[in-house]
């Protein structure tokens, strides 16, 4: 029995273990879901410690399978060995939170799906060359794709956006418009709505 207690509290070490390295990511979609988009980078500050909390993940669900794996001595006058564990003690509840700690873990490469793809969406509009206009800017907080998707959602819901990249590699994003339709303040602020720092 004290066994099957430590193996539980292993595993919801890892699953705790597990959101946390993905917190930086699932942070931006739960923000966007809840339309709170301004607390998107909140946990940005994660993203650092994502490899040793990852590796933390991996050695804590190790140990909890080890624990529910290991062979346990034969007790023959041990009455309480006729009775199931319940789902919670079981290995299927552990298979469960293995699988779920590696959906969290592997967040940050499937979130940017959760945005839609406004550039599809648009119409192809002309515009005067004279109109067109181009910002660079520097971004702070970026950590995945989800980031980008989350800058790029943002700023195409403008009238007169042509083009927006984002990068969270470079922490830079590109972002060309019609001067007539959009100005480059109503850009920033899009951007800061977000929560992303913009560096001057």
């Amino acid at each position: 029995m004290k066994k099957t207690m430590t193996s539980n509290r292993t595993a919801y070490a890892g699953l705790f273990s597990a959101i946390a390295a993905s917190l930086c990511c699932i942070t931006p979609v739960l923000a966007l879901i809840s339309g709170t988009t301004g607390i998107a980078s909140t946990f940005s500050w994660v993203e650092p410690y994502r490899p040793i909390l990852i590796g933390l993940t991996v050695l804590i669900l190790g140990f909890a399978w080890y624990q529910k794996l290991k062979s346990r001595p034969l007790d023959i006058d041990c009455a309480c060995d006729d009775d199931k564990p319940k789902f919670i003690q079981s290995k299927k509840f552990l298979l469960f939170v293995t699988i779920f700690a590696g959906i969290m873990l592997a967040f940050p490469y499937y979130s940017h799906t959760f945005y839609s793809n406004s550039n599809a969406e648009k119409q192809v509009v002309y515009v005067s060359e004279s109109n067109v206009s181009e910002v660079n800017y520097s971004i702070q907080g970026m950590t995945c794709a989800g980031c980008e998707a989350h800058i790029k959602n943002e700023v195409n819901k403008l009238e007169g956006i042509l083009e927006v990249d984002a990068n969270y590699e470079t922490s830079k994003a590109f972002v060309r418009f019609d001067n007539s339709k959009v100005t480059a303040i109503e850009i920033t602020t899009a951007i800061g709505k977000t929560g992303y720092k913009i560096i001057e």
